[in-house]
């Protein structure tokens, strides 16, 4: 089940023309950001839990599907940045993320949309001040800039495009 909250963003009016750009915190439980190309920035958070009755690849299907129809639904997707985790505390959790990781790059390449992992230290740093924040820092780092966050994976995935969008995909 999906969540979403639409929280424009804090520029005093829309700018076309503006890329449209996805942000990713990928997990069974994945949050997202996606700033259109009117300048609405939208957020929210999608579940691949598979049901006991699904193959080992269905959650994967599923998220190829929801990319295609995002994709569709919100235009060209022009970058998509995505929380690049190098440790995880469960091998469930890192076979769960690799698995996203290699569908989400497959299909960027597949439709042509460049993409870029980013460290979680830069993204808390970002965020928040400090590389090692925690969900309650983030959680609070997003609602300080006018967002509501359901959940950290939400907030993880607005920090990601506030990242993007603050650095120009780390230019700056």
């Amino acid at each position: 089940m999906a969540h979403v909250s639409l929280t424009p963003t804090p520029m005093s009016a829309p700018c076309p023309g503006v890329p449209v750009i996805l942000a990713l915190d990928l997990g069974t439980t994945t949050g997202w950001a996606l700033q259109a190309a009117d300048g609405l920035i939208t957020s929210g958070t999608v579940s691949f839990r598979p049901s006991r009755y699904d193959g080992g690849g269905m959650r994967y299907l599923r998220f190829r599907g929801w990319l295609e129809q995002l994709a569709h639904d919100a235009g060209a997707i022009t970058a998509i940045h995505f929380e690049e985790v190098r440790r995880h505390v469960g091998t469930d959790a890192a076979h769960v993320y690799g698995g996203l990781l290699a569908t989400l790059t497959s299909w960027a390449e597949t439709a042509g949309v460049a993409y870029q992992g980013v460290p979680v230290g830069t993204i808390k740093r970002h965020a928040t001040g400090k590389g090692n924040a925690n969900k309650d820092a983030m959680m609070a780092a997003a609602r300080a800039r006018g967002f509501s966050p359901a959940d950290d994976n939400e907030a993880d995935a607005i920090a990601i495009l506030l990242w993007a969008l603050e650095t120009r995909g780390g230019v700056q």
